[in-house]
């Protein structure tokens, strides 16, 4: 009789952890499941764009894959990654918003890379805070976030400020303006990867960047909210000066990855910004009608 009653105290006891793990293993399964419908819906949308195209993909993007990101970043990173190796796992990420959506959170969160956040919204900077705080835990120091105003003039003061290392694994840039310029003033450190948006309703061909305006805002700038950042072609001459080779854009028409030439290998390989392109998924105009409706805006040629 005592042992069956051991038995079932047992039972009891463990319960919460089997419930747990149930749904651990549910969240799992959910997660899973959500990966393989975005896969699909992106080689779907892929399919459609590249009809007619004779242009192939870059290596890259066999291995697109969100957890964190939006557009396929985390699976192209893990590929860079394993290929080039890491150093010290230190990144630095900027245009965050609440850090819960970006290029740098599942490396920190889920694989122990360690960084630095910047935020230019006050509140999205504190809800960051919030939320890596509940992920990280005791880890939480692993993760500094920021809450500044990116500009060409304070990038090397604030990376100094945060003890950002002179050489990083991964730099990502975001804030759909200045993008251009605050990548051209940084010298403070020497990321061997740069993840960096790029303006797909600028073009393949043309090299141009919006003219820098500490107060930009690209919504202000023209309701369609395609005059931001800089072209490909722009960024790219930018990286070859820096020493980077272009090695591909995730499918989206979104980002564009650079990775230090000295590091470069097999089979990854330096592509002109006309192979690399995708235009942006969202925009259903053309190339050239999205650029002719912004073409009177002032722009700074590269």
């Amino acid at each position: 009789m005592m042992g069956r009653i051991k038995h079932a105290a047992k039972q009891i006891i463990t319960l919460p952890e089997q419930i747990a793990q149930f749904q651990e293993q549910i969240a799992r399964l959910e997660w899973l499941e959500q990966q393989l419908e975005a896969k699909q819906r992106l080689n779907a949308l892929y399919m459609l764009q590249q009809a007619g195209s004779t242009v192939m993909p870059s290596v890259v993007n066999q291995y697109e894959l969100s957890i964190a990101s939006q557009n396929g970043e985390d699976g192209i990173l893990f590929f860079l990654f394993s290929l080039i190796g890491s150093t010290n796992r230190y990144f630095v990420e900027f245009g965050i918003e609440d850090g819960r959506e970006c290029n740098t959170a599942n490396l920190s969160i889920h694989f122990g890379w360690r960084g630095l956040l910047i935020e230019g919204s006050a509140e999205y900077s504190a809800r960051a805070r919030a939320y890596y705080d509940a992920q990280l835990r005791e880890d939480r120091e692993r993760v500094q976030i920021a809450n500044a105003l990116i500009q060409p003039d304070n990038i090397n003061r604030l990376f100094t400020e945060k003890k950002v290392p002179p050489e990083i694994d991964l730099l990502s840039i975001d804030i759909d303006g200045n993008d251009y310029w605050v990548w051209h003033a940084l010298d403070a450190t020497s990321p061997r990867v740069v993840v960096i948006e790029y303006n797909a309703s600028f073009g393949p061909e043309r090299s141009l960047t919006v003219e820098y305006d500490p107060a930009f805002d690209r919504w202000k700038k023209h309701d369609s909210g395609y005059y931001h950042g800089a072209s490909l072609s722009a960024l790219n001459k930018l990286a070859n000066a820096k020493g980077y080779a272009l090695v591909g854009c995730d499918r989206r028409g979104v980002n564009a990855f650079f990775v230090q030439e000295d590091a470069l290998t097999a089979p990854l390989r330096k592509l002109p910004p006309q192979e690399a392109f995708f235009p942006h998924f969202q925009r259903i105009e053309s190339v050239e009608e999205q650029f002719a409706r912004m073409q009177h805006l002032p722009f700074a040629a590269i």
